[in-house]
């Protein structure tokens, strides 16, 4: 008991100590303003400013000629202590309260407000709040929050009525173009509208068969929107960027979504007390579908150029060394940066070409990519590693990346310097630790460090009993084998060669090996916890499996 009571006494100190002195105090002084983003003609709504620390004074709101002030500024306060692995902090904020009505229809701005906190002045964030015209089909205020929302967005049908009508709640797949190119982004938003308060129960979008999807983050909020005369609660609950993988027409299905509307009844006992608690509304199921779109997929135009990846957007890019002084054995880097909107991650690599005598390895790719609704944006890092074997003076061509640009309708192509690159001998061993965390190596050639002297007496072969080889039987069936050999050598060479001329054989012989390779990476990447990056490389062994096996 004893110590109970100690317990409660060091509390209430701590809580009148908190209320004069902060020991944790928020970062700085925030003062900000908040009201909807929109309203209806006639509608009160209310502007709020906060501000989270004490000694606020003076508080001095924009210009509300805009709108007719009711009430305000009304002032309230709220403060808590919070006791966290011993460690006490406490919070403070006080709120300055209006009420509005607008005086017409349209979009406002309200410019920032400014208080007087200890000889310093605050300003607050400005806002936007678009006054839509009265509902045509009149507001009866059917959803269960109630209120400003749901009172403007009205539901005619709801008093008794058992079902939801196909206007009051439904779901629209807006498609922001239908006439693209190949490989060209395009926006498609899935909105809900309602009358009600809805709840999303089983959620199946539609599959995007033949494009690509990449689905932008949300944060879903609910807002007034007026559609066809009429004020609906409104929000958008999936965003997704498709690119299209073929030309011709493609049609994207229907999506189905299962909601749940809380709508309002009238009871026939007419209790007041039937609807404070919870029984003046029913819970109704209702299918919501969305129509079919049709895309018009364009086929990129002809007289694509050599350098040309796939890439579809606009870009640009720069080429680095490292350095254009070397030495043999040491690792040379050449990065090259993209950054644009487009196809970004889909977009092949551009191409770096060495010298024969150099060790290339793969190259590391790093992204920095967001999805928006203006697409895909922001840069792609790629470092090529080569080793080079033996001095002299060496040059790397210049870098070329096409792209396809939608807007100009034509090819574009971006070119590099060449780089001189001067190397000199330097210790032997070992390749370059630099390209330990580097993949296999490819296209390596090695030539033979010396050319030993040329004889020029005539040879003389003879056996290992003394007995001359030259013209003998074994001889004669050295020579016809050797023959052979060379001309079955000779055969699998052309064939090789006409092979690898056939670029699509070759991509599609490689398609396996490559993707594994790819996925070992992956494999890699998931075990390190960059989960980013491991899904990065998954959508990019996917692509490129399926970019080499169909050509």
């Amino acid at each position: 008991m004893v110590n109970a009571t100690k317990q409660l006494i060091l509390f209430l100190a701590l809580w009148l100590t908190a209320g004069a002195t902060h020991l944790v105090k928020a970062n700085g002084v925030t003062f900000r303003a908040s009201a909807p983003s929109a309203v209806v003609m006639g509608q009160q709504f209310q502007l709020t400013y906060t501000v989270n620390t004490e000694g606020a004074s003076s508080l001095r709101t924009p210009d509300l000629s805009d709108f007719e002030v009711l009430m305000g500024p009304s002032s309230s306060f709220s403060r808590s202590m919070q006791i966290v692995n011993g460690q006490m902090s406490s919070s403070y904020s006080q709120t300055f309260t209006y009420v509005l009505m607008p005086k017409k229809e349209g979009t406002f701005n309200i410019g920032p407000g400014s208080i007087k906190i200890k000889n310093a002045n605050y300003s607050s964030n400005s806002l936007v709040i678009k006054v839509l015209p009265p509902d045509k089909a009149g507001s009866a205020g059917g959803g269960r929050s109630g209120g400003a929302a749901a009172g403007a967005a009205g539901a005619g049908a709801s008093q008794g009525s058992t079902s939801v009508g196909a206007n009051e709640l439904f779901v629209r797949m807006n498609v922001a173009n239908r006439s693209v190119y190949e490989q060209e982004g395009i926006l498609v938003t899935f909105k809900i509208y309602s009358l009600y308060d809805v709840d999303l129960d089983d959620i199946k979008f539609p599959e995007f068969e033949g494009f690509l999807a990449q689905d932008i983050e949300l944060n879903p909020q609910w807002t007034l929107e007026n559609y066809n005369g009429r004020n609906y609660r409104t929000a958008v609950f999936k965003q997704t960027i498709l690119y299209p993988q073929r030309s011709g027409k493609i049609t994207i299905g229907s999506g189905r979504f299962d909601a749940i509307a809380h709508v309002r009844v009238k009871q026939r006992s007419g209790s007041i007390f039937d609807e404070l608690m919870g029984g003046g509304y029913q819970d109704i199921r209702k299918v919501l579908t969305t129509a079919p779109v049709t895309i018009d997929v364009k086929p990129l135009p002809s007289g694509k150029p050599e350098s040309f990846n796939g890439a579809v957007g606009g870009y640009t890019m720069k080429a680095t060394i490292n350095s254009n002084q070397a030495k043999t054995n040491e690792a040379v880097t050449v990065t090259v940066t993209l950054t644009g909107n487009g196809n970004i991650k889909l977009a092949k690599n551009p191409t770096v070409t060495f010298p024969n005598d150099f060790e290339v390895y793969d190259p590391k790719v790093e992204t920095n990519i967001r999805t928006t609704a203006s697409g895909s944006s922001g840069t792609k890092t790629i470092e090529y590693i080569a080793i080079p074997r033996y001095a002299g003076d060496f040059e790397i061509p210049a870098i070329r990346f096409s792209y396809f640009d939608p807007r100009s309708g034509s090819y574009k192509t971006l070119t590099s310097e060449p780089f001189k690159l001067h190397v000199e001998k330097g210790p032997e061993g070992a390749a370059s630790p630099a390209v330990s965390n580097y993949g296999s190596q490819e296209d390596v050639k090695y030539l033979s460090k010396d050319i030993r002297y040329i004889k020029t007496s005539s040879p003389h072969f003879v056996n290992s009993r003394g007995d001359i080889f030259f013209g003998s039987f074994t001889y004669v069936l050295a020579y016809v084998l050797i023959a052979l050999l060379f001309a079955v050598f000779f055969v699998i060479y052309r064939k090789q060669m006409k092979e690898n001329a056939d670029l699509a054989f070759v991509r599609t012989k490689r398609a396996n090996k490559v993707a594994l390779r790819r996925l070992k990476t992956a494999e890699k990447l998931m075990k390190e916890g960059r989960k980013e990056d491991f899904y990065d490389e998954i959508f990019r062994t996917l692509w490129g499996y399926l970019s080499d096996k169909l050509n």
